[in-house]
């Protein structure tokens, strides 16, 4: 460690106290440790003009802060988008263990400054050779960023944090604090810049508010369709524009077809994988700026070339949860944000005879079996649930055969007379359908879709991807009707 660097930026740090006219703030730190960290900048479209900082706890804050301020003032955008906890170390003459802590949190701080900044003032001159790349911090976002520089782009790396929850597990969350921390640090080891997109504002307000509402109303909700369709990746394509980026490139298994009307997205390659269905709502005009460099691989390749690249995530297990209810239960998380609490209430047959009690409608959907608290007989499932008598009505399995679907805002992208089947679930396979010979391109309030053969357990409130083959040819929101 070079003591003098150290207690250079210790003794006359580098715009201390300095906050320049409309700057864009990040903030780290905090209790528990103590320690907290803000740094303000700003940008002149593709430089930072002008940046400060200001510290409170231990000596290390300080100095970590007035060093970041230094690398990156007067700085191209994309060159402070490569600062991180090591060069603010580097910067200060190396740190020990104990005080490294203080290097990360001004990185943190100054990477919410970035993101903001960004976001708001970036205006790169536009390059066709530079590809943003969605990193999660997983290995399917890894590999693609790779795959991406390997085709001869010009990359730059993004993280959304989308959900911050003390109670939640933000080391298996995919757009956490940590998650972010993560993903800056894999993409400095490749020597990418990389930025942090602040949506938590967004994601609150249009896809946990939904997904609490929907839980309500018992219905099903999909919140990752949602999140892609409405806020994610629409977001992503905007910093796309901002960073003069002609490509939007994410690790999603999922492909694209031109049928000579535009782009459709396609299923990946590898059907396990296959993510085709948590896209479907995407807009054309987004589709038109993504690449998906794993469409047309499998997961097992993905893994050898990120072990044979020596990446630190060949071996990161796949993420779970939805996002933001990464270790916590779905009960919980509905209780402390304001969605609908346990009660107890009947659970009754097709006729109305009461067979037990439930802890709330809620917690049930259509087609589930486990946790109904029923033992010995037929075997029951859940048919249907009604919120306003807090009732769930149970049955045997024939019972959830469903010929035809209701379907509710309904999106079409080519005429439904293409469409011929029909996916219902993630994991479900698509089944085949009628098509919708009268419904033209374009949106509709109301459709019903007649299934070929029976579905089992169409759960109101889920999302219905419309196909043609491998196309996904549109999408809608499965209602209370059908039969």
């Amino acid at each position: 460690m070079d003591g003098d660097a150290f207690e250079h930026h210790l003794d006359s740090p580098q715009g201390r106290g300095h906050e320049p006219p409309r700057a864009a703030v990040g903030t780290a730190g905090g209790a528990p440790c103590g320690d907290l960290v803000s740094v303000a900048l700003v940008l002149d479209g593709e430089r930072v003009a002008d940046a400060g900082f200001e510290a409170s706890g231990c000596g290390a804050a300080v100095a970590a802060g007035s060093a970041a301020v230094a690398l990156v003032r007067g700085r191209g955008l994309l060159g402070a988008a490569r600062v991180g906890t090591h060069e603010i170390a580097r910067e200060l003459g190396g740190l020990s263990a104990g005080k490294l802590h203080a290097a990360e949190l001004a990185a943190d701080a100054l990477h919410r400054a970035l993101g903001v900044a960004a976001r708001e003032r970036a205006a790169l001159e536009p390059d066709p050779e530079r590809t943003l790349v969605a990193l999660s911090g997983g290995v399917d976002s890894a590999v693609a960023a790779l795959l991406a520089r390997r085709a001869g782009r010009e990359v730059v790396a993004v993280t959304l944090e989308l959900w911050a929850d003390e109670h939640n597990d933000g080391a298996r969350s995919c757009c956490s604090a940590q998650a972010v921390r993560g993903a800056r640090s894999l993409a400095h080891g490749m020597g990418i810049g990389h930025l942090t997109l602040d949506l938590r504002a967004e994601f609150r307000a249009d896809v946990v508010g939904p997904y609490l509402e929907d839980h309500g109303a018992g219905r099903t909700p999909n919140p990752c369709v949602r999140c892609n369709g409405r806020v994610r990746l629409d977001a992503l394509v905007a910093f796309a524009d901002r960073l003069g980026a002609a490509q939007l490139a994410t690790g999603h298994y999922a492909r694209i077809a031109d049928d000579g009307d535009g782009p459709l997205l396609r299923v990946a390659a590898d059907a396990a994988k296959d993510q085709s269905y948590m896209l479907c709502a995407l807009a054309p005009a987004t589709l038109a700026r993504l690449r998906f460099p794993l469409g047309e691989l499998h997961k097992p390749t993905v893994r050898a070339i990120a072990a044979e690249a020596e990446l630190p995530v060949a071996g990161k297990p796949d993420s779970q949860d939805l996002c933001f209810l990464a270790g916590t239960s779905r009960e919980s998380f509905l209780a402390r944000h304001g969605g609908p609490r346990e009660r107890a209430g009947e659970l009754v047959d097709a006729r109305g005879r009461v067979l037990g009690r439930h802890r709330g409608h809620h917690n049930y959907t259509v087609g589930q079996r486990r946790g109904l608290g029923l033992g010995g007989g037929e075997r029951l499932y859940v048919l249907a649930t009604e919120p306003r008598a807090n009732r769930v009505v149970v049955g045997p399995r024939a019972a959830l055969a469903a010929g035809a679907i209701a379907l509710e805002r309904v999106t079409l992208a080519r005429p439904g007379a293409r469409v011929d089947r029909v996916k219902l679930r993630y994991r479900s396979e698509a089944q085949p359908c009628a098509p919708l010979p009268e419904a033209a391109a374009g949106r509709h309030a109301a459709l019903a879709l007649e299934l070929r053969e029976p579905a089992y357990g169409v759960a109101p409130g889920q999302t219905a991807c419309l196909m043609d083959g491998e196309l996904i040819v549109g999408w809608g929101t499965i209602g209370a009707g059908g039969s």
